[in-house]
Parts: C-alpha cells; structure tokens; sequence
C-alpha cells in the first residue's frame, strides 16, 4: 500500500534522555488519551510535551502547527516519528499495549495502520467538536 509523503512525517534532531510524547493538549480527545497512557508505568522514561501550550520548547525545526496536527513522539536519538510509527513506538513501551506494537510491526501492518489513521484525521475536527460539547455540557452540571 502506497501513502502519501504528506502523511508520513519524520524529522531528525537533538538527542532527548527520554521518549518524548508530543501531544496537543488542546483537543479533548487527545488529553483523555495521553491521560490513559501517562496512568501506566511504562518500559522506559517517557517525557510528556503539550505542544499547544505557550511556550512549550518544540524539537529543532519542529513547526508547532504541524506537530498539533498529527501524533508524535522523539525517539532519545532525536529522531522525530509521526502518525501510526510515533503510535507503535509509543506502545511498545506501555503494558497493555506492547501486543499492539507487535502486531502494527507485522509486515504490511504498518501502513495500513497509518491509513486508518489518516481516516482519522479526516474526522478529527468534527470529533472534537463533539467532545467538547459533551465536556461543557458535562461541566454545566448536567449528566447522562
């Protein structure tokens, strides 16, 4: 299966100390997510960056438009993974979850899941939509 360059973007840069997850903490689906991950106790150091935040020291060259767009991680050599590579990655190191980096690392796994992704990423917007209504409602006192 072939994907588009756009859908497939790694950068290089300076050596981290720690798996780092880059993350928008701005959308709601993607908080409820990475609090998820950041409640297990993971194989190796995992350091959280909310890319949305003010401030927030990016990876060199990291454009923060693009980095909020997508799912990323640095690896601790400094190389920058995006899409469903930063999700096994990620994975690999979580228990519970290292079946499925096993499993997207199968041969042809890869890239469909980077194309299941992409779907994703197409419905994205109207899901946070939801989320976020659903969050103020929530917070206005009423429940389901």
């Amino acid at each position: 299966m072939f994907l588009p360059h756009a859908c497939a973007m790694e950068k290089d840069n300076a050596p981290a100390t720690a798996l780092t997850v880059l993350y928008d903490g701005s959308c709601p689906l993607c908080r409820r997510e990475i609090s998820v991950y950041r409640g297990l106790q993971p194989s190796q150091p995992i350091a959280w960056l909310d890319v949305s935040a003010v401030g927030a020291a990016l990876p060199d060259s990291g454009n923060r438009d693009a980095l909020m767009a997508r799912f990323h991680v640095q690896q601790v050599d400094g190389t920058v993974l995006s899409g469903a590579r930063a999700f096994l990655a990620l994975w690999a190191t979580l228990p519970g979850w290292r079946w499925l980096s096993v499993l997207g690392r199968l041969p042809g796994a890869t890239p469909c899941l980077e194309w299941l992704y992409c779907r994703f990423l197409a419905v994205r917007p109207w899901l946070q939509r939801k989320a976020v209504a659903l969050e103020n409602r929530h917070a206005g006192g009423h429940h389901d």
